[in-house]
């Protein structure tokens, strides 16, 4: 299976690094439409079976232009949110992203047993998130590719997991609103890292560089971002 994990477009806390994980979350900026509408021609060399998001509203507003030109239903999924904040919800001060990070930092280095404060541990993330994709690779041919809507440390962590990737490798990941991963594989069989397109699918010049985007940004750029130094692997 080729699973096209895409993250959803710019929301407003996208811009002001809240920390806005709780369901149904924020919808789109200007710019997340314009992101969004840019996805269907971006992926027009790709085979799409079918259209996934997570039950947060700004998965499904990403995912709909290419619903429409594809003719395809989004098929709404619980198990695909992005990584729930906790206690830690819609706050945007450095302690909070950090304790936030640090948390994703810990689970990629194998202590899966460590909590979001508040939150789940890394156990029922990937219990929830690998359960969700499970669910999709069941219901289509092994051949198939899938495009999957969801969110940006989600699928961070869960590529990293899943793929085995250096925990050193991961840090340095960014996805930006509308950026993507792909994977190649099954869950019971493993799955093999393709591509990353740390960018949005539209290009760079939907890149906000004024943004700070906690949730699509590399452990590196959080911390500077904060004032403090790259946080420990």
């Amino acid at each position: 299976m080729r699973l096209l994990l895409i993250r959803h477009g710019q929301t407003p806390n996208n811009v002001s690094g809240a920390l806005d994980t709780a369901i149904p979350g924020a919808g789109l900026t200007r710019l997340g439409h314009t992101q969004a509408i840019a996805v269907p021609p971006a992926l027009g060399d790709e085979r799409i079976a079918a259209i996934y998001a997570s039950r947060l509203t700004r998965t499904q507003l990403t995912a709909a232009p290419l619903a429409r030109v594809r003719r395809l239903d989004v098929t709404v999924t619980a198990g695909l949110e992005e990584i729930s904040a906790g206690t830690l919800e819609m706050r945007a001060d450095p302690e909070a992203l950090r304790g936030y990070v640090d948390c994703l930092v810990s689970w990629v280095h194998g202590d899966l047993s460590h909590s979001v404060p508040g939150g789940m541990s890394g156990h029922e993330f990937w219990e929830c998130y690998d359960g969700a994709i499970r669910t999709v690779a069941a219901a289509h041919d092994p051949e198939s590719t899938v495009a999957v809507f969801s969110h940006g440390a989600a699928i961070r962590v869960y590529t990293a997991l899943a793929t085995g990737l250096r925990p050193e490798a991961v840090a340095d990941l960014s996805i930006a609103n509308t950026g993507m991963a792909v994977l190649e594989g099954d869950p019971d069989i493993g799955w093999r890292l393709a591509r990353w397109s740390s960018t949005p699918l539209g290009g760079v010049d939907l890149l906000d560089h004024r943004a700070h985007d906690v949730t699509g940004e590399s452990v590196e750029e959080t911390s500077a971002a904060d004032g403090e130094p790259p946080l420990a692997p």
